[in-house]
């Protein structure tokens, strides 16, 4: 996968290069040889430009990205299409690119904007859900501590009475315990009589 990767762009790189070199080879005299020809005939070679006002066939000037006025105005030079004169055709491409430019950067803005906007969006709402379950938590915490406090009540005053009831229980033993001795002991007391 990474081969290819690699290869092709290469492979791309080679083919282009030898396409150039091999139109280079000898363009001035291939265009120069369709002067007097029509512009059909003239633009089948992409290096080569048209000028209405002359008709003639020239080479395109690689070295200066704009053709000189002194070769061929550029209201009258076509180059690629017959029916779109060379100003019209730069004009164009300049504004295409100037609204692919400016759509990217758009773009670009608006996914960084929106996937801010987005993690903002998700962090207001993993708040919001901690905010609730830290209510809801709050809630039943207070509802179990109601529940303990009845609970404790309930059984706080039974605990209470029950220790009051041992107290007297514990008492009413003693006297048992008490009486029953006491009642040995008269026993024996009338026995040793």
């Amino acid at each position: 996968m990474m081969d290819l990767r690699i290869l092709l762009p290469a492979l791309l790189l080679v083919v282009g290069l030898a396409t150039v070199f091999g139109q280079s080879s000898a363009p001035a005299q291939v265009c120069e040889a369709k002067n007097g020809t029509s512009c059909e005939e003239c633009l089948k070679n992409v290096t080569c430009l048209w000028c209405i006002t002359t008709k003639s066939c020239v080479t395109y000037p690689v070295r200066t990205i704009l053709p000189p006025h002194s070769l061929c105005p550029l209201n009258d030079a076509r180059w690629g299409l017959c029916w779109m004169n060379f100003q019209t055709l730069i004009i164009t491409l300049a504004v295409v690119g100037g609204v692919l430019i400016i759509a990217f950067l758009v773009c670009l803005f608006c996914c960084c904007k929106c996937e801010n906007f987005g993690s903002q969006r998700f962090e207001a709402k993993m708040q919001r859900q901690a905010n609730k379950t830290k209510t809801k938590q709050e809630e039943r915490r207070a509802e179990m501590k109601q529940r303990h406090d009845e609970i404790r009540k309930k059984y706080g005053e039974f605990n209470s009475s029950l220790s009051h009831m041992c107290i007297y229980c514990a008492n009413i033993v003693h006297i048992l315990v008490f009486v029953f001795l006491w009642e040995k002991k008269a026993k024996c007391e009338t026995a040793e009589f």
